[in-house]
C-alpha cells in the first residue's frame, strides 16, 4: 500500500509532491535564458530603428557640422550596441540570481542583479495562485506563477521562468486548503 492510497483527503501526498516540497533552493529553467535574450534581442533592433530616425532628423533639421553629425551617428551606433550587449548579458545574470525554495512553510523567492530582494510567502497567508504563459513562454514550456497574498506589501508576487509544469506543481501545492464544507 503506497503513502497516497493511505492520506487523508485534503493532507499532501509526499508522492506527487515530494520533488515540489524540499526545501533546496531551485534555478529557474534554463530555457528562461534563451527566451529572454530572444525578447531582448528584438527589443534592441525596435529601439535602436526607432532612435535612428531621431538622431537623422537632427542631422538634416538642426544645422550641424559634419564632425557633430558624425559625433551624433557615433553615439547612436555605441548606444544601439551597448542595448544589444545588454540585452545578451542580463538574461544570464537574471538566472544566475534568481532562485526559489519552496518547503511545507511556503515559498522563498530570491532575485535581483544589482539590487537583490527575499520575498518569503508562507501558505497560510496564499490568498490565490495562477500560472500563465504567453505565446512565446509556450514555445518554451515556460510559465509565470503568480502568488496573491492577504498582505499589503507584496499582495502579489510573480516568478517567471519556471518550467510550466513545475509553476503548476506549486501552484496546486500553495492553493488554500478548505475544509471542505461551504458554510
Amino acid at each position: 500500500m503506497s503513502t497516497s492510497d493511505s492520506t487523508p483527503t485534503g493532507s499532501l501526498v509526499p508522492d506527487a509532491l515530494g520533488s515540489v516540497v524540499d526545501g533546496i533552493d531551485h534555478p529557474l529553467d534554463p530555457q528562461y535564458v534563451t527566451l529572454q535574450r530572444k525578447l531582448g534581442w528584438i527589443g534592441a533592433v525596435v529601439t535602436s530603428l526607432m532612435m535612428l530616425p531621431a538622431a537623422l532628423v537632427i542631422i538634416f533639421a538642426v544645422p550641424l557640422s559634419t564632425v557633430l553629425s558624425r559625433l551624433l551617428l557615433a553615439v547612436w551606433f555605441a548606444l544601439s550596441v551597448t542595448n544589444a550587449w545588454w540585452q545578451q548579458k542580463r538574461p544570464a545574470l537574471e538566472y544566475r540570481y534568481t532562485s526559489y525554495c519552496v518547503d511545507a512553510g511556503g515559498i522563498c523567492i530570491r532575485r535581483g542583479i544589482f539590487w537583490r530582494t527575499v520575498i518569503s510567502v508562507p501558505r497560510s497567508r496564499v490568498q490565490h495562485t495562477e500560472v500563465s504563459q504567453g505565446p512565446l513562454e509556450r514555445k518554451y514550456g515556460i510559465g509565470t506563477l503568480t502568488i496573491h497574498t492577504a498582505g499589503v506589501n507584496h499582495a502579489m508576487v510573480s516568478l517567471t521562468g519556471l518550467s510550466f509544469e513545475r509553476a503548476q506543481q506549486i501552484r496546486d501545492f500553495l492553493l488554500p486548503r478548505d475544509s471542505g464544507n461551504a458554510d
